[in-house]
């Protein structure tokens, strides 16, 4: 049912509320009051998830003929708006009376406001629109520090965006030629009539924008570098938020605006399994725990593909995509809470983290295993669900391919895992020798909230999803 209400978009008008509230009010705020500000973005993100769980309990509908509010949305909703809660508690303390507090806050609005709108998408138009307010953002956000190795990110990061950015237009141009529509319905008939090879073409170079965001092969190459030289808020925010709405939206057009004309299947496949394999043979050799993050977020992108290459051919499919989701961005999250709370970027300086701070010590733990897939953590489910999509969509092997990579994982989540429960090094006691440069004594109590939130999160939606599909 198509309906043209603004109340139907109440979730994305209470983040643009909070934005634009938030920003007015930081103006004339002094710095040691920025944090009023911050509170009006985070009751726009409350009052979002409030309105989304509201939303949740009705048909489902399309918006103003190009925004789809279905469960695909109401996930992306719900995920991208608590993930969203998280990063701002996670900037609590470290930008806490920074010059640009308001700024931070009211920037990772609005690329969660884009990354929401990329999820609904159902018009190639809206979700070119929805790519550019998810980036923009975005690059403003991997330059926060305005320091060598931010800059260095932010810029690599937008040249990657505009490139990428000219193909999806590309894409968009040439499909629009061939289906003459741009609403996935009748641009998925349109298509299924015009010449196979050239649909293919647009296809892929549509896909380019989305693999960008997802962090995907082959434009993953951003992800490393901003990872490791951005503030580590922003590197927990561009690794998991932006990759909710790119999937989201990678799966509608799977299953809506692509004809079976197009190898659709074996070409996300192919993808899924070199960025899995180059995912996870990247963060093998890697010291910087930041770096590891990132080539780990880039294997768990690989995973991700799975049920969209199985979109349209098994009923697995969506809800593997949206558990996963779930289950990623809230054990992702907790991965980086546990960087910002212990301060250290390399794997030696997480030695004896144990000893200094056993909870967050086993954070780290549920939350690194729970990447592997270990159960009973959330991810665990997510992948059995991943799986069985690929079984179910008659693609055996890419559930091998799938399975081999995450066992092969367990060694480099490993190397950080067995040192921070490892004993500390005892000090030379040499004239040459220097102090021992682990975690510091006082770690940031709102990072290790979020961290201990978010790996309870991991454990309880892991132990509920199994009671739930064993009744």
């Amino acid at each position: 049912m198509m309906r043209e209400n603004p109340a139907d978009l109440a979730p994305e008008l209470c983040v643009l509320a909070g934005a634009v509230l938030g920003l007015l009010t930081g103006i004339f705020l002094p710095r040691a009051r920025q944090w009023i500000a911050v509170v009006i973005c985070a009751a726009g993100l409350v009052a979002g998830l409030a309105c989304t769980v509201i939303a949740s309990r009705r048909p489902d509908l399309m918006a103003f003929g190009a925004f789809t509010v279905d469960p695909l949305t109401h996930l992306t909703r719900g995920v991208v708006l608590g993930a969203t809660s998280l990063v701002l508690g996670l900037a609590a303390g470290p930008l806490r009376g920074h010059a640009r507090e308001t700024e931070f806050s009211v920037l990772t609005l609005l690329a969660a406001l884009g990354t929401i709108t990329l999820g609904a998408s159902s018009d190639l138009l809206v979700l070119v629109a929805a790519y550019l307010l998810a980036s923009i953002p975005g690059y403003a956000l991997a330059g926060f520090g305005k320091d060598a190795p931010g800059t260095e990110a932010a810029l690599k990061y937008y040249l990657m965006g505009a490139f990428m950015g000219i193909f999806m237009l590309a894409g968009v141009t040439l499909l629009y030629g061939l289906g003459r529509a741009t609403s996935y319905e009748p641009l998925r008939q349109g298509l299924a009539t015009a010449p196979g090879a050239a649909v293919t073409v647009g296809a892929v170079a549509l896909l380019a924008g989305l693999l960008l965001k997802a962090g995907a092969v082959p434009a993953h190459y951003w992800v490393p570098d901003v990872t490791e030289g951005a503030p580590p808020v922003v590197a927990a925010f561009v690794t998991t938020v932006p990759k909710i709405g790119a999937f989201t939206a990678l799966f509608r057009l799977a299953a809506e605006a692509l004809p079976s004309t197009v190898n659709r299947p074996l070409l996300i496949a192919v993808i899924a399994t070199v960025t899995m394999t180059l995912g996870n043979l990247a963060a093998f050799g890697q010291d910087n725990v930041r770096r590891l993050l990132a080539y780990s977020t880039i294997s768990q992108a690989g995973y991700l593909l799975v049920p969209v290459a199985m979109a349209g051919r098994a009923a697995l499919a969506e809800p593997a995509l949206l558990f996963y989701l779930a289950a990623y961005a809230v054990t992702n999250l907790g991965a980086f809470a546990v960087v910002v709370a212990a301060g250290r970027d390399t794997i030696a300086g997480y030695t004896g983290l144990a000893r200094r701070s056993p909870a967050l010590a086993l954070a780290l733990a549920v939350c690194l295993l729970g990447l592997v897939g270990t159960p009973p953590t959330a991810v665990f489910v997510g992948k059995l669900l991943m799986f069985g999509s690929a079984l179910q969509g008659g693609y055996a092997w890419l559930a091998v391919v799938a399975a081999l990579n995450s066992v092969a994982s367990v060694f480099y989540y490993l190397r950080w895992i067995v040192p921070a429960f490892g004993r500390p090094p005892e000090p030379d006691p040499g004239p040459h020798s220097e102090p021992y440069s682990g975690p510091p004594v006082t770690l940031r109590r709102g990072a290790q909230a979020v961290a201990y939130t978010a790996a309870t999160a991991s454990l309880a939606l892991g132990v509920a999803s199994g009671i739930a599909l064993t009744v």
